[in-house]
């Protein structure tokens, strides 16, 4: 599976976006997440979805501010993001793997150039 993830961008404390992940391959197969990372720093979990979309699981640091779902038809994946925060700040990455290991980085195999959210306070 190949990915890209977009919709990165500047945006005020309290402020909203989404995220986008656009796969090509077989996208029905794979759990789809969400890591983040700030530069000089590990990368962080932030959410997984599992392949029904029915199962989604989030970092303790965005419960109840960001939403993750898929559209399998078409091969997507959001990440709805609410009440931003500058400790939100980092490069978003796509990734997806074939078995779900729950709120995990190792799980994830497959990865995509990842897109910078800005925060500004």
């Amino acid at each position: 599976v190949q990915l890209q993830a977009f919709g990165g961008g500047l945006v005020q404390a309290g402020g909203s976006l989404r995220l986008s992940c656009a796969a090509s391959g077989h996208f029905r197969r794979y759990i789809i997440g969400w890591v983040r990372q700030v530069p000089g720093s590990e990368r962080q979990f932030v959410a997984s979805i599992s392949r029904n979309g029915v199962t989604a699981n989030y970092a303790d640091s965005v419960k109840g501010r960001f939403t993750i779902t898929r559209d399998n038809a078409k091969s997507t994946a959001h990440l709805q993001m609410n009440s931003l925060q500058p400790e939100d700040t980092a490069v978003y990455y796509c990734a997806a793997a074939l078995s779900d290991f729950g709120p995990c980085i190792e799980q994830f195999g497959y990865w995509g150039r990842g897109t910078l959210v800005t925060v500004s306070s």
